[in-house]
């Protein structure tokens, strides 16, 4: 037999040393197995003793058949000795090539298991430095193999483990021994913990199943790589995040509670100022209540942005789609800006296309708060000029889509500022920070619901000439098509006559929209010009009130230059409409409040006798306010609210329109007023949060105290400065007929009145 390879003890590191191997004497085995015949010694002295024999006889005179036949024998005898010495010298020469052969095979065969035996070593060291854990089962998950890895991490040897399974041995890898596997093999790995002497440790496990289909038999191969440090990090950024999604969640409640605290004293300055605005004051004092108003109105806005900020930030911008009126809500967002940019004196315009769908779904609050945005920067950067709103219909990777497009006239922006705007706190420049005022905070802002919207903004700016920003939303699965595309003006040739002409534009716009014909003049001789080149003068003529001078010459002197031949309409401001009777008798036949409202201009066109077109939510005068007041005199409102200041301005704007008050300070009191009260109260005023018992609970209680009673529901009207859709539904949900927001403005508060009381 070969001699063994010797194998070092591997706690002395050294390398495995080749031993020679002797080769085997093959010979005793042939011969004892008869395949080396004996020597033929013996053979050839018979033989020859035969031949002698025949000699001797020969010589003595014995028959000669008997010498002739010894002689015979014993020369064949001979013969057949040679013969097979003969053989037997060839047979033990093949027999030393094969056993020189065969030492040859044996020293191959012993190489081969030397470097077989080295690479096993080698890998097995390879494999155990690496740390990872080899383990092999059989089909009913008991251990075929292991490598001392995983023997050493159980404190165990491996020949201990064989035959063990890994339930046996307290791992549980969740993994079922024997799948069926459809193809023949599975690959399948999860996390396990291992308990050791030294704690648990977590390994990455990662098991190939294979299926012999010839036998019928399945091996379960495992790799398992240690990852408890990765599951410590992972462990360690969970409750850093769990940590922070508190501290984040803190700030949140703590700046809502701040933002709630600050907004209550800031809704009584803005609402005293307005009521004192209504007071006898001298125009000194009326400019110092307007200054009051304005920076009370700026500190709410920042108030309101680092709110919408805060919530972005943690995640919680909640969209809430809704049907949207498409012409209201964009008309009533310019409106709102009217003001403004009217003190500024800039133009303001608004054009939809007629295509535009009549609704589209969207979050309304956040869409009004977009346009808010954008159009209240464009008022604020522009100082000459105008700002116009347009909005059109396009299509959006394939899908319908409407475009909001705000266009300035302002100073513009380089490249280089375009990129940054959207950032948190950045502005164009310093400067613009100390002359517009501002955090930086509206257009980041922006762009976050818009991204949330599903929905795009860019913006085109060229440095001197303006700006444009376009927000493209998609419509939503509720849009309905507006059906009133028809030319229904196509028999209109008007000239507007305006010093803004950015405003005149979008009025031009819609009267082309529709089929009509409209062209812009900045005075009478612009305006006799384009009459010239159009060969016949203009059936309608619509001239700002800011060119009418106070001897209302203007509409005759048009008439002189052969401008118009037909009626005449005036675009005034609210702060003109003193001025209307002198435009009347100046020969106007209509007028438009600006900014000019699309279907307001279309029903003036058409319309063969104008009437003063002025949209509801323009009527905010005193006078106003008085008639509205008279229309309802005399109706008895409980009000409840625990902030003083916000009690004491909404029984001072309801008194002062002429009503009865009764004032509460929680819903306890205000349902114990309702229940107990002799006289019924037309109207309820509710407070949201209030000690003891807050609104919600109130007009729960309240509800079914009337149910139980039979009488009839009193209207209840929420206050409340959380304005959000979300909270709007909600109070309609509990039994609230209206919602008024904070800060209280004396005309929506009357107007809502009005509406309940009379429903």
């Amino acid at each position: 037999m070969a001699e063994r390879i010797a194998t070092p003890v591997a706690s002395e590191k050294v390398q495995p040393r080749r031993m020679r191997i002797k080769s085997p004497a093959l010979a005793p085995a042939l011969a004892s197995e008869g395949l080396v015949p004996p020597h033929r010694g013996g053979e050839m002295m018979l033989s020859l003793a035969i031949l002698l024999i025949a000699g001797i006889a020969h010589l003595t005179g014995a028959s000669p058949l008997i010498g002739l036949f010894l002689a015979i024998l014993g020369a064949f005898s001979l013969l057949v000795t040679v013969r097979a010495a003969n053989a037997d010298k060839r047979l033990l020469s093949e027999v030393a090539r094969k056993e020189a052969v065969s030492r040859v095979e044996m020293e191959d065969l012993a190489d081969r298991m030397w470097e077989l035996r080295e690479s096993e070593e080698r890998f097995q060291g390879l494999v155990d430095a690496l740390g990872d854990l080899i383990v092999h089962r059989d089909r009913g998950g008991r251990i075929i193999y292991v490598n001392r890895v995983f023997a050493e991490l159980l404190d165990r040897e491996p020949e201990q483990l064989v035959g063990r399974t890994l339930s046996q041995l307290g791992i549980d890898i969740g993994l079922v021994p024997d799948a069926a596997f459809s193809d023949g093999e599975c690959l399948s790995s999860t996390d396990v913990a291992i308990h050791t002497r030294h704690g648990v440790r977590w390994y990455s496990w990662i098991e190939h199943s294979v299926r012999d289909e010839k036998a019928g038999s399945v091996s379960h191969r495992a790799i398992a790589r240690d990852i408890t440090a990765r599951k410590r990090a992972e462990r360690a950024l969970i409750n850093a995040r769990e940590r922070a999604e508190q501290a984040s969640h803190a700030k949140s409640r703590f700046l809502a509670t701040v933002s709630h605290e600050i907004r209550t004293p800031m809704n009584g300055i803005m609402g005293m100022a307005t009521l004192l605005a209504d007071t006898r004051l001298t125009p000194e004092q009326r400019t110092y209540v307007g200054a009051v108003s304005t920076s009370a109105s700026a500190l709410l806005a920042l108030i309101e942005d680092l709110l919408d900020y805060s919530k972005i930030e943690a995640g919680r911008l909640e969209l809430e789609p809704q049907s949207i009126l498409v012409h209201e809500m964009v008309e009533n967002v310019v409106e709102l800006l009217a003001a403004r940019a009217f003190a500024k004196k800039i133009g303001l315009g608004c054009y939809i296309a007629p295509n535009v769908p009549s609704r589209i779904t969207a979050d309304p609050g956040r869409v009004r708060q977009v346009l808010l945005n954008l159009l209240g920067n464009a008022v604020k950067f522009t100082d000459e000029g105008g700002v116009t709103v347009c909005v059109t219909r396009e299509e959006k990777n394939g899908a319908p889509a409407i475009r909001f497009a705000v266009t300035d006239s302002g100073p513009g922006m380089e490249k280089a500022d375009i990129t940054r705007i959207f950032k948190d706190f950045e502005q164009v420049d310093g400067s613009s920070t100390r002359r517009h005022g501002g955090a930086g905070l509206g257009l980041a802002i922006t762009k976050r619901i818009v991204d949330a919207m599903n929905g795009s903004i860019a913006v085109a700016s060229t440095p001197g000439e303006g700006s444009e920003f376009a927000v493209v939303l998609p419509l939503g699965t509720g849009a309905h098509e507006e059906a009133d595309a028809d030319p229904v003006l196509y028999e209109v040739n008007a000239v507007i006559l305006s010093p803004y002409l950015e405003e005149a534009e979008t009025i031009a716009m819609t009267i082309r929209a529709y089929g009509g014909s409209a062209v812009i003049a900045t005075g009478p001789e612009d305006a006799a010009r384009l009459a010239k080149e159009a060969g016949k003068p203009f059936d309608t003529v619509l001239v700002d009130a800011t060119l009418e001078a106070d001897d209302g010459n203007l509409i005759t002197r048009l008439h002189q230059l052969g401008v118009g031949a037909g009626r005449a309409l005036t675009l005034i401001t609210p702060s003109e409409r003193g001025r209307l009777a002198a435009f009347r008798a100046s020969g106007y036949g209509a007028f438009l409040a600006r900014p000019v409202r699309g279907k307001t201009l279309l029903h003036q066109l058409l319309s063969e006798h104008g009437e003063i077109a002025w949209p509801v939510s323009e009527a905010r005068d005193a006078k106003g306010r008085k008639q509205l007041a008279e229309a309802k005199r005399g109706l008895r409102i409980l009000v409840a609210e625990d902030n003083e200041i916000n009690a004491m301005l909404a029984r001072a704007a309801l008194k002062k329109a002429g009503h009865e008050v009764d004032l509460v300070s929680n819903g306890r009191s205000a349902l114990e007023a309702v229940s107990n009260s002799v006289k019924r109260y037309d109207v309820v005023l509710m407070d949201l949060h209030m000690p003891v018992m807050d609104g919600l609970d109130a007009i729960n209680a309240i509800r079914r105290h009337e149910e139980e009673t039979g009488i009839a529901p009193v209207p209840i009207l929420v206050l409340s400065a959380d304005g959000q859709e979300k909270t709007r539904h909600g109070v309609l949900a509990h039994g609230a007929n209206g919602f008024v927001t904070k800060p209280l403005d004396p005309d929506k508060l009357l107007a809502a009145l009005e509406m309940h009381a009379a429903a």
